[in-house]
C-alpha cells in the first residue's frame, strides 16, 4: 500500500522520505517500533550553513535533504514480519506507475500551487524573478518534474492521465535485481534491493544529480546538495522499543523522541488527573483543559526531545505519573497561558514568529490488522514533488526533513552530521489486558498528536464507536514554534473545526485563548482499526475530512 501512495499521491509522501512503523507480532507478542527517519549528511553543519548566510534551513531544494529512511524501513519490515516478495509488494505500485492514473482535485491544486512564491515578502514578490506556482517552477527551473507531472507544459486537469515511466524503470530494476538474489534465499534478494537502493545505481544516480545540479532554496540562493555516496552507505533503518504509558486501563505505545510521539503520552498523563466526563465533550471547561495541558507537553517536546543517539532525553522522567503531576497544577482553570513552560525551566513568553506560505505539502498515513492480531501503524512522510526536483531517470525526488534542525548550538534540535531530525510523524498503537486492542494516526504535522489524542478521549472518555469518534469536531494549538520552516509560534491561539458551538467559542475567547474558526471538515484525516479481542471482529473507520480516506477488509 505505501508504494502505491507513492505514486497516487507524491505531494504527501515519496519513496526517498520517511516513516516511522509500530508492529504489534502476535507470534512474539509484543510491540515494536521501526525507526525509519533518515540522518542529515555528513557534510552538514551549523558552520557551512552560517558561512553560506543562512538563519535557518531552507525549506526546498536539496539543502535540507537526509537519507532517505523509509525505503529501508520498509524493507526490514517485510523481511521480519512479511510472507511475500518484494516484488510482489511493489507490482501494484509499478504497474500504476507504468499504465498511469487520473490527476484527482487535490493533485491539480498541488500542481498549481499557492498564489505566492515560498518565503517572500509582497516587496520581493512584486521584485522577484522566480515564477508564482509550482507548476511553473517545475518549467522554469526544474525540467524532470516537468516532464513526469505537466502534459506539455500545462498542469493536467482533473481526469486526465499521467504516469511515471522512469519510476516503473527504476523499479523494475529493482525486483530484477531482487528476484535473481532470492535464489540464494528471501533474505538475500531483500538484502540485494536494499544494496541497490543505497550502495548502488539509485544512491549514485541521486548523488550525482544533486552535484551537478543547482536548485533554488526559499531564500533564492542555488546551492547543490550536500549528500555523499557514504551518507547512503552507513544507513540502516532499526527496530526499537518502543514508549508507553498505561491511561485508565489502555496501554498506548509510540515511537520514541525521534518523532513527536510521546507528546501524545505526556498529554494522558496530565489529562488522567481531571474528570473529563464530568466536564462534558467539547465544552468549554473540557476543551481549555485539553488545551493548555497541550502546550504543557508541547512545551517539553521542544525542550528535550531530539535524536536519542545524540541527545539524552529524560525519557522516563518525562513520562512518569509522578511528573505529570507535578506538571498538572500549572493549570490555570480559568486563564489561558501565554508562556512556554518546559519542565525544570524557567517560564518564557513565547515570541509571535512570522508564518510564511510554503507549497502545500503533508503526509499519508495507514494502518492494518490481520485476523491472527498482527497490527500495523504507520506515518510515511516526505520527499513532496513541490519541495525538490525529480531526480532524472528515477522518477522520485528527495526529502526536505532537515528543515526540522535548528542552527543554534544550545537547541536541542541542534543541526549535526549524521543526526536524526525529529519528525512529526506518529502512528499509535494501544493494548488492552495485554491483548492487541487499536491502532490510529492522521496526517498533519504538530497537529497528529492533538487529533488523534481527541479521537482517542471520545472513545475512551465517552463511549464512542471509533467511526463517531473520529467524526467529531476537533480543535487544535499553535501556541509552540512549528516543526516545519520558519519555525512559527503563536502564542494562545486555538483553532477550531466551526461544529464547535459558539457560545463555547465565545467563552473560551473570555479564558483569553485567541480563537480561530477553520474551515469545516479541515482537522486531519485520522484512520483507525479496532479488534474485539473476545469475537475477533475487527472494525475500520476513516475521517471524512478530505473525502480521500477509507476502510477496507477482505
Amino acid at each position: 500500500m505505501w508504494f502505491c501512495l507513492t505514486i497516487l499521491e507524491p505531494h504527501r509522501v515519496g519513496i526517498a522520505g520517511e516513516s516511522p512503523i509500530l508492529i504489534y507480532s502476535a507470534e512474539e507478542e509484543r510491540v515494536i517500533a521501526v525507526n525509519g527517519q533518515g540522518p542529515a549528511p555528513r557534510a552538514a553543519t551549523i558552520n557551512w550553513f552560517k558561512e553560506h548566510g543562512y538563519d535557518l534551513i531552507p525549506p526546498d531544494g536539496f539543502l535540507p535533504a537526509v537519507v532517505p529512511g523509509a525505503f529501508d524501513a520498509w524493507i526490514k519490515a517485510l523481511e521480519k514480519f512479511g510472507t511475500i516478495t518484494l516484488k510482489e509488494a511493489l507490482q501494484p505500485a509499478i504497474e500504476l506507475a507504468a499504465k498511469g492514473f487520473s490527476v484527482y482535485p487535490e493533485l491539480r491544486r498541488n500542481l498549481i500551487g499557492p498564489d505566492q512564491e515560498v518565503g517572500l515578502t509582497t516587496a520581493e514578490n512584486k521584485m522577484k524573478t522566480r515564477p508564482l506556482s509550482v507548476a511553473e517552477r517545475f518549467l522554469n527551473e526544474w525540467p524532470s518534474s516537468a516532464k513526469t507531472y505537466l502534459n506539455d507544459g500545462q498542469v493536467p486537469k482533473v481526469g486526465e492521465v499521467i504516469s511515471n515511466p522512469e519510476w516503473a524503470r527504476t523499479f523494475k530494476d529493482v525486483v530484477k535485481v531482487e528476484s535473481e538474489a532470492r535464489k540464494s534465499g528471501r533474505d538475500a534478494g531483500l538484502q540485494a534491493a536494499r544494496d541497490y537502493f543505497y550502495t548502488g545505481p539509485i544512491a549514485q544516480k541521486i548523488v550525482n544529480f544533486m552535484q551537478v545540479f543547482e536548485c533554488h532554496d526559499a531564500y533564492c540562493k542555488k546551492h547543490r546538495g550536500l549528500l555523499s555516496l557514504e551518507d547512503f552507505a552507513k544507513y540502516n533503518a532499526r527496530f526499537e522499543e518502543p514508549v508507553t504509558v498505561n491511561y485508565r486501563g489502555y496501554d498506548v505505545y509510540k515511537c520514541g523522541p525521534w518523532t513527536q510521539g510521546p507528546v501524545l503520552l505526556q498529554q494522558l498523563n496530565l489529562l488522567e488527573g481531571f474528570d473529563l466526563r464530568q466536564m462534558g465533550h467539547n465544552t468549554t471547561d473540557y476543551i481549555h483543559t485539553l488545551i493548555e495541558c497541550t502546550k504543557l507537553a508541547f512545551a517539553d517536546r521542544e525542550q528535550f526531545y531530539a535524536d536519542p543517539d545524540y541527545v539524552k532525553v529524560p525519557m522516563d522522567r518525562l513520562l512518569s505519573k509522578e511528573y505529570a503531576d507535578r506538571r498538572r497544577s500549572l493549570v490555570d482553570p480559568d486563564h489561558a497561558s501565554m508562556k512556554q513552560r518546559p519542565g525544570e525551566k524557567a517560564s518564557a513568553r513565547l515570541q509571535e514568529t512570522e508564518s510564511r506560505t510554503q507549497p502545500e505539502a503533508d503526509t499519508v498515513h495507514l494502518e492494518a490488522v490481520d485476523k491472527f492480531g498482527n497490527m500495523v501503524s504507520a506515518t510515511p512522510s516526505g520527499a513532496w514533488i513541490s519541495a525538490s526536483p525529480i531526480i532524472p531517470s528515477l522518477g522520485f525526488c528527495m526529502n526536505t526533513r532537515a528543515q526540522m534542525f535548528h542552527l543554534e548550538t544550545a537547541h536541542v534540535e541542534r543541526l549535526e552530521p549524521g543526526k536524526k531530525p525529529s519528525t512529526t510523524l506518529s502512528p499509535s498503537l494501544v493494548m488492552k489486558e495485554r491483548k492487541p486492542y487499536m491502532t490510529f494516526g492522521t496526517p498533519g504535522g504538530d497537529q497528529q498528536d492533538q487529533w488523534t489524542l481527541q479521537f482517542f478521549l471520545n472513545h475512551v472518555e465517552f463511549g464512542m464507536n471509533i467511526q463517531l469518534a473520529l467524526d467529531k469536531p476537533t480543535v487544535h494549538s499553535t501556541h509552540f514554534p512549528s516543526s516545519f520552516w520558519p519555525h512559527a509560534a503563536h502564542p494562545g491561539v486555538l483553532h477550531a473545526e466551526p461544529d464547535i458551538p459558539e457560545q463555547t467559542i465565545l467563552a473560551l475567547k473570555k479564558k483569553g485563548h485567541e480563537v480561530i474558526v477553520d474551515e469545516p471538515w479541515s482537522h486531519g484525516r485520522c484512520l483507525a482499526i479496532l479488534r474485539d479481542a473476545d469475537t475477533g471482529v475487527v472494525f475500520g473507520a476513516a475521517s471524512p475530512r478530505g473525502m480521500k480516506a477509507y476502510a477496507i477488509g477482505w
